[in-house]
């Protein structure tokens, strides 16, 4: 019994070791200008300076977003992993989509990435993924499958888990967003009035009752249109309960997050 002990402990240690390497390697490397984060080369500005001619790409290379990050084609309604060469999922195609867009699916290579802006509000990968997805909204209010919302809304953290964690991670989206995209942000309009447990692990079932009533209007909106902005997106219970609150006033809500997670259990 020792012996297993003492492995199943070395084990975990080398485990909480790998993470942290890995997130000390984006740190490091963050620092480096116009180096991907991924596999240290330098970055071809090309493409991405004829959509934003005033801004620098940082974070991710091309070949690695073809490599590592866009390892499958995603739904433009729901942003849902599809076969290749369908522009929705059978979902969309039959009902209004739910209209949440990311620049890739959640997977193993992007979650030192995600990790390091969710829990340790690191600027380098956030910069980087941002960029990516202001690219994919641009080219989609460009051919107008979506259309430019008024303002972006950070999904709110609970009081307690802000003076927890110090920041809040959706705000941070939001604000690269709005710098790269000139569109404002309201983070005084929506609030998180239940200290909810997290949704990691959480059934469908159990991720709606989790979320129910959780979130409140501070005041009636004049938004037409709006986009709802959070880090990874599972199942969409915590932006579709948001979106109940807004549809009484008959407001537009899109999603946008930095990735889009096809099974709970990751960062939603």
């Amino acid at each position: 019994m020792p012996l297993i002990n003492i492995s199943i402990d070395i084990t975990h240690i080398l485990a909480l070791c790998v993470k942290r390497v890995q997130r000390v390697r984006v740190i490091l490397l963050g620092s480096l200008p116009n180096r991907c984060l991924l596999c240290q080369q330098r970055i071809d500005q090309t493409g991405y300076q004829q959509l934003f001619p005033n801004q620098v790409l940082t974070g991710v290379c091309q070949v690695c977003l073809a490599t590592s990050l866009y390892q499958h084609e995603v739904c433009l309604g729901c942003g849902r992993e599809i076969a290749l060469l369908q522009a929705y999922c059978g979902k969309c195609l039959k009902q209004e989509p739910n209209w949440v867009v990311a620049p890739c699916s959640y997977h193993q290579g992007l979650g030192p990435l995600i990790a390091a802006i969710k829990y340790q509000q690191q600027c380098a990968p956030l910069k980087a993924i941002a960029q990516q997805l202001a690219c994919r909204i641009a080219l989609l209010v460009k051919h107008g499958i979506i259309k430019r919302p008024q303002v972006l809304i950070p999904v709110p953290l609970h009081p307690n888990r802000l003076r927890q964690r110090g920041f809040n991670q959706a705000w941070l989206i939001a604000k690269e967003l709005s710098l790269l995209m000139d569109i404002p942000v309201d983070d005084t309009c929506l609030i998180r009035v239940i200290d909810t447990a997290p949704q990691t692990g959480l059934a469908g079932k159990r991720r709606r009752k989790n979320c129910h009533d959780a979130f409140k209007l501070q005041q009636k909106t004049a938004y037409q249109r709006i986009a709802l902005i959070d880090d990874v997106v599972t199942t969409g219970t915590t932006v579709n309960e948001i979106a109940q609150l807004f549809k009484p006033q008959f407001v537009h809500v899109q999603t946008w997050c930095l990735a889009r997670a096809e099974a709970p259990g990751l960062l939603d």
